[in-house]
């Protein structure tokens, strides 16, 4: 799943990405509201992450705005403003949930996903065949048998999982795998692609010469 992260504390946000990285998330980060309502015009986003002391435009009227176009994206308010007050205007004003500073990012991911438990609109189990993926539970099994992956690999699988039989090219993965600046060796999503048909079995991911990479519908 990728979030947009959005925090112009250098400090906490380096902080806030590593962590929920190392989680398995896809994280972009930006540092203030007009760059956030860019990111978020590009709907690839599956939550966001907003605090609300932001220079440029605050995150209050970044959410507002953004409930105002009828988006459903989930967003999760991380915020030093701990006045209760505060509280019911961020909730008020759209938020799925609000997050006091300072706080533990083991809770931070937890309540994440929560909120994407909560606020799913279809079946959160993806399968294909005899292959089950749960992108909250980060649960991917074969013939109901637990498969342990890495992030990269687990990322990789739910974007082709979530689009079964079409086929998407190296750059389509590559933008939904890894966020922005990440280094991105030449051959890396061939190496989690290797990894991936030595785990689930060879015919689980197809190569279409010329094109990209699908799993079977």
């Amino acid at each position: 799943m990728r979030l947009l992260l959005v925090e112009d504390d250098p400090m906490i946000g380096r902080g806030m990405r590593q962590g929920m990285t190392d989680a398995g998330f896809t994280v972009d980060w930006v540092t203030d509201g007009r760059a956030a309502e860019l990111a978020l015009a590009n709907d690839v986003y599956d939550m966001a992450i907003l605090d609300l002391g932001l220079p440029g435009k605050d995150g209050m009227s970044v959410l507002a705005d953004l409930r105002a176009r009828r988006e459903t994206l989930p967003v999760l308010v991380v915020t030093a403003r701990d006045a209760v007050a505060d509280r019911i205007a961020g909730l008020n004003a759209g938020a799925d949930d609000y997050v006091l500073k300072p706080f533990d990012l083991d809770e931070l991911v937890a309540r994440v996903r929560a909120v994407l438990r909560r606020r799913a609109d279809s079946p959160l189990l993806l399968e294909c065949g005899e292959l089950t993926l749960d992108p909250v539970r980060k649960d991917v099994r074969l013939r109901g048998a637990p498969v342990h992956l890495s992030a990269r690999e687990f990322a990789l699988l739910e974007a082709l999982m979530q689009r079964p039989g079409a086929v998407l090219s190296r750059e389509q993965l590559e933008d939904t795998v890894y966020g922005w600046g990440e280094e991105v060796g030449s051959n890396a999503i061939e190496v989690h692609l290797h990894n991936l048909r030595r785990k689930l079995g060879a015919d689980t991911i197809r190569n279409v010469r010329g094109v990209g990479y699908k799993v079977a519908a």
